[in-house]
């Protein structure tokens, strides 16, 4: 394994440790620049992101690449020039960065905002993608004709950002005027533009461009200045007949604290989901990827993967990378003991532990019916229990989401993957949930003994 081999498995590593929007603001973009005695200098965009990676990362990447490498090794992180990528470029053979659907060779990038290596060409459509893809390709072709705003949403690493880039790529070639950004960045340039009381500039940038891509709108619900903004600038590219894309991790209904003039909005067009996808699109994702790493992987290797790996299309070429990374630097031959040690920390040992058990126990822990935890009662006392009981079902089984809310009478992916949310969020500042919900697992771990 090169040096850039090694780097690439580190990255496969931090993908599936760190939350999304981390890796994807910090990670994602660094590039090996050179190994010489031990020390690797990883190129960085700017002076800020060098200053979070050096505050936040440098001991993980460090520890990682050493395990890597199998040797004592140091991370440098640098604002990296046009020489010095360059100098990167010429020095080790470039492997294709992790992302949240497939990629090919990269196209010549004509917008800053915009990732080339994101295009329709090069992303797997699945029975789970293929109305978010259908309409993803009509707003490409018309834009502002087909539908307009088109709202994509879903869990995280299904392809949401990825299909909007490639609508961004398409409209790009067509000559048009192309703006993709986080709702943070929208978020951040506002604070920066009534800073420096530069609000004028900053109404111009996003309200005289044909497309609007904007991923992540979730995060501006409860800023009510962002809200106010985003309005009017939404207000501004629609009456002009320009196309607006968003991306959510929920539809627009379940953006409860959103204002609704905004929700309302959201559902002028159309609003595509993306849901997990199923094992066949999982073994097709996984089978693509390894070609277009050169990788000869046996189909009962990518099958094995694909049915241990359910929940998100990020965390499934992470798997790839590392179980390649691993018998590279081991000389083992692929197959199942080596998936198995390769995922092993990565992936929870799930016990034989039955769905209908978890309800069980949840519902006897909050002293109610199992009835009335598959019901349609919404109060506080019922709600509760049953979002426990998703989020445990998540954690302890292997059901995927649409799984889980077929047992937990019927409801939507998308509803499950707020409850989980919710209650990883809740249990770090509700001691007393955090002890109910430790009360369920370790009768559960009792159970499956």
């Amino acid at each position: 394994m090169n040096a850039d081999q090694a780097w690439q498995a580190v990255l496969g590593q931090l993908q599936m440790e760190m939350p999304r929007s981390s890796f994807e603001t910090w990670v994602r973009d660094t590039t090996l620049l050179r190994a010489r005695d031990g020390v690797f200098t990883i190129g960085v965009r700017n002076a800020y992101a060098r200053d979070w990676l050096e505050n936040r990362l440098q001991e993980s990447a460090t520890r990682l690449m050493s395990e890597a490498v199998n040797a004592p090794a140091e991370i440098k992180f640098i604002v990296a020039s046009a020489e010095d990528a360059a100098e990167g470029a010429e020095s080790a053979p470039q492997a294709e960065p992790v992302s949240d659907a497939l990629e090919t060779a990269p196209v010549t990038p004509r917008n800053a905002t915009l990732n080339p290596r994101y295009t329709f060409d090069n992303f797997v459509v699945g029975a789970n993608s293929r109305l978010a893809h259908a309409a993803a390709l009509a707003v490409a072709e018309k834009p502002a004709r087909a539908y307009n705003p088109l709202f994509l949403y879903g869990g995280v690493g299904l392809g949401k950002t990825h299909l909007l880039h490639a609508i961004g790529n398409a409209c790009t070639t067509r000559g048009l005027s192309i703006l993709y950004v986080s709702s943070e960045e929208f978020t951040n340039d506002l604070i920066n533009a009534i800073r420096a009381h530069t609000t004028p500039a900053f109404r111009e940038k996003y309200r005289s461009i044909d497309v609007l891509l904007v991923d992540d709108i979730q995060f501006i619900a409860g800023k009510e200045s962002t809200q106010e903004e985003f309005f009017h600038t939404f207000n501004t590219l629609h009456g002009q007949d320009k196309q607006i894309i968003v991306s959510s991790d929920r539809p627009p209904k379940a953006m409860v604290t959103l204002e609704e003039r905004l929700r309302s909005r959201f559902e002028w067009g159309l609003a595509a989901d993306v849901q997990p996808p199923d094992l066949e699109t999982r073994q097709a994702i996984l089978r693509y990827k390894a070609e277009k790493m050169g990788r000869q992987v046996p189909d009962g290797i990518l099958d094995l993967i694909a049915r241990r790996v359910q929940s998100n299309i990020r965390e499934l070429e992470g798997a790839l990378n590392r179980i390649l990374a691993f018998s590279d630097l081991s000389g083992a031959p692929l197959d199942a003991r080596l998936v198995e040690t390769a995922l092993a920390d990565l992936l929870p040992q799930h016990q034989n532990i039955s769905p209908e058990k978890v309800v069980e126990l949840v519902a006897r822990e909050w002293q109610i019916t199992v009835d009335a935890l598959l019901g349609r009662d919404r109060s506080q006392k019922v709600a509760e229990p049953r979002q426990v009981a998703m989020y445990l079902l998540r954690k302890q089984t292997d059901a995927s989401l649409p799984q889980i809310g077929d047992v937990l009478g019927g409801r939507d992916h998308t509803t499950v993957m707020y409850a989980i949310e919710k209650i990883s969020d809740s249990m770090e500042r509700n001691p007393t949930l955090k002890r109910r919900i430790n009360n369920v697992q370790n009768l559960l771990q009792c159970a499956a003994a």
